[in-house]
């Protein structure tokens, strides 16, 4: 089937990256979120980003103009129900997730494929819940999505190979690359990536090195363009757990125990960025390590 029109739920770092890159690509975009200020920033932030796009050539000043007026918000989910394509991007727990696809299922059109951009919770046992479980499939975007090229899809195993294909089409469409994974806890990329920062987090918490060190250590000694707990700031800390948390409830292997130092942080509510506090403190002029 041709995808035109997509809804985006969520209206956060996440959600506003995924209408940025679908409106700039020729979709009709509709962002749903349960706050018009939430709404009313990511469209802020999105024509910002656009116009950094701009500023540096990469986008005509028509086309950004063109992306703005096809991207609509609203804070109804059924208003949704005409889409092509829904990407879910709330937060990451799986009972939000399961109440959003529930809310949305009476209004939806029967040919309307189902997606989450959830980053590590089961895509099968999401699809379980909704009445469509061959058109609902894992839509894995990274952060920042304009920037970022990768795009994991995850296949349930109900997802038919006609939604298969015609979200493959769409990524090739956004321009970005699709690597295929199959629906165990994290995927691909988190399944590597959050260990590493977890580690990161134990080596810091057992007095192996500062916050400072590590960073430093990781960028010069492995070339990576941003240290692991520098990363873990930008990602949100409360993320790098949930997912953690996900990885060792699901295989359970001790290897993926959070690291204690990890959830007192989360208790907190120091979260990294977002919250002007994590394993830097962001409230000056210039990032501070917090250990």
């Amino acid at each position: 089937m041709e995808i035109r029109q997509v809804g985006v739920v969520g209206a956060g770092q996440m959600g506003n990256g995924i209408a940025h890159v679908f409106a700039l690509a020729g979709f009709d975009v509709l962002m749903t979120d349960i706050s018009e200020d939430s709404l009313a920033k990511a469209i802020a932030t999105i024509d910002k980003n656009i116009e950094r796009q701009v500023m540096r050539g990469k986008v005509l000043p028509a086309d950004k103009r063109a992306a703005m007026e096809r991207i609509k918000t609203s804070l109804k989910l059924a208003d949704l129900g005409q889409c092509d394509l829904i990407i879910e991007a709330a937060t990451e727990r799986e009972t939000v997730k399961q109440a959003i696809f529930e809310d949305l299922l009476p209004h939806l059109k029967p040919t309307t494929i189902l997606t989450s951009n959830t980053s590590s919770i089961s895509i099968t046992r999401l699809a379980s819940r909704t009445d469509r479980p061959e058109k609902f499939m894992g839509f894995h975007f990274m952060n920042p999505v304009p920037v970022m090229q990768l795009v994991e899809l995850i296949r349930g195993i109900a997802t038919d190979q006609e939604t298969w294909e015609s979200l493959h089409a769409v990524v090739r469409k956004l321009g970005k690359t699709a690597s295929s994974s199959e629906d165990f806890p994290a995927f691909i990329v988190n399944r590597i990536l959050m260990p590493m920062i977890n580690e990161a987090v134990y080596t810091l918490y057992e007095g192996v090195g500062s916050v400072k060190s590590i960073d430093e250590s990781m960028k010069l000694g492995a070339n990576h363009p941003m240290g692991p707990l520098e990363l873990a700031d930008f990602i949100g800390l409360d993320t790098c757990l949930a997912i953690m948390n996900v990885l060792h409830e699901g295989l359970a292997d001790t290897k993926y125990r959070p690291c204690p130092l990890l959830t007192k942080y989360v208790e907190a509510g120091w979260l990294g960025r977002k919250t002007q506090r994590g394993f830097y403190d962001y409230r000056g002029e210039v990032p501070v390590p917090t250990r």
